[in-house]
């Protein structure tokens, strides 16, 4: 996986936590993912309805 460290670094603090056994907040760690996941999705459609038009 290649992304730059400050990008990392980010990600990294904003899901980092210290009561976790594992380092990370599983709840916030989903709501990013799925966020991104959400914002993919919309491009996707945007890209698509723009193809269509063509």
């Amino acid at each position: 996986m290649k992304i730059d460290r400050q990008e990392y670094d980010r990600i990294a603090d904003l899901i980092n936590s210290d009561d976790s056994p594992v380092g990370i907040d599983a709840k916030k760690t989903h709501v990013y993912i799925i966020h991104l996941l959400q914002s993919i999705e919309r491009r996707l459609d945007a890209l698509e309805a723009t193809s269509k038009r063509d």
